[in-house]
């Protein structure tokens, strides 16, 4: 397995080994960390994906695991340089405007085998259209310049092309019924949205349901999440996000709990042919509301 250009991936892999490594060897983190002369505190960073390790610690902590095959030892070292290198996102112009959580997010949607996404205010950002994603920055005008949306615009714009790889992700998307509701930029641009994920749909280029209002009331109160799994990888990353704070999660627990969340979801949604339906609805709807609108006076 070739190592990838995402240091945020490469240091999931990197962690994952290590903590499969010595589980097989029996050994609790505390018993690694004073065979190193470690804190505790430092090995739990590093198999909690935290913070990076360095070829040297990597080499040290798999002669204390056992592991001694020569190419899974160079993999593994090799992964630990990748994991401290930086890439596009640490480019001054996106630095200050991407928190690390959404660095982390960007690095492994470009990777990801698998990705399910559940939503309950707004179309995800690998979805959303040019002009629905200029209409949404826009409603930043106050906090943000014109130059920062335009970098924002174009980051996001770049997350589209995921579906574009020689090998797209298996992308799953739920979507609240609401959503369909919340138009952006007006009813032509946001028909317009709607018909990119419709094409998208039948296209296959994504699996799509939309969720029922009649879906009881506590989904409505379960923040926006998106699982991210590596190379059919059996323990994806969690990212969620809230207005103010977005976070990373690696918790085996928890990210289980959202993976069955996700689950009952998507087996309470409306099916395919009827989320077809809804979506051909509303484009028509919004196409003679745009029908109605009083044509722009010219100056």
């Amino acid at each position: 397995m070739a190592v990838q250009g995402s240091p945020a991936v490469a240091r999931h892999r990197l962690r994952l080994a290590l903590r499969k490594a010595r589980e097989a060897k029996e050994l609790t983190q505390g018993e690694v960390a004073a065979s190193l002369d470690w804190s505790l505190s430092k090995l739990q960073r590093i198999e909690g994906g935290e913070n990076s390790v360095s070829p040297t610690d990597t080499r040290a902590l798999l002669q204390i695991l056992g592991v001694t095959d020569a190419a899974v030892v160079d993999q593994l070292v090799n992964e630990a340089r990748q994991a401290r290198k930086r890439g596009t996102w640490d480019d001054p112009r996106y630095r200050e405007l991407l928190t690390p959580p959404m660095k982390t997010l960007i690095q492994f949607e470009n990777e990801a085998a698998v990705i399910r996404s559940f939503q309950t205010l707004l179309v995800p950002g690998p979805l959303q259209t040019p002009e629905f994603a200029e209409h949404l920055l826009a409603m930043w005008s106050d906090e943000l310049t014109e130059e920062e949306r335009a970098t924002r615009l174009e980051f996001r714009l770049s997350r589209r092309q995921i579906l574009d790889r020689p090998t797209p992700p298996d992308y799953r998307a739920a979507l609240d019924q609401g959503i369909l509701y919340r138009d952006v930029g007006g009813p032509r641009v946001f028909a317009g949205q709607l018909r990119y994920l419709l094409d998208s749909l039948r296209a296959q280029r994504i699996d799509l349901r939309i969720v029922p209002y009649r879906v009881p009331a506590v989904v409505t109160f379960i923040l926006p999440f998106t699982l991210l799994s590596i190379d059919g990888d059996e323990d994806p990353i969690l990212y969620r996000e809230s207005y103010l704070v977005d976070e990373i999660v690696t918790t085996p627990e928890k990210v289980q709990r959202h993976q069955q969340l996700f689950d009952r979801i998507w087996q309470q949604s409306f099916s395919k042919e009827r989320t077809v339906e809804l979506l051909e609805e509303r484009i028509a709807e919004l196409l003679e509301e745009s029908d109605q609108e009083p044509p722009t006076r010219s100056t």
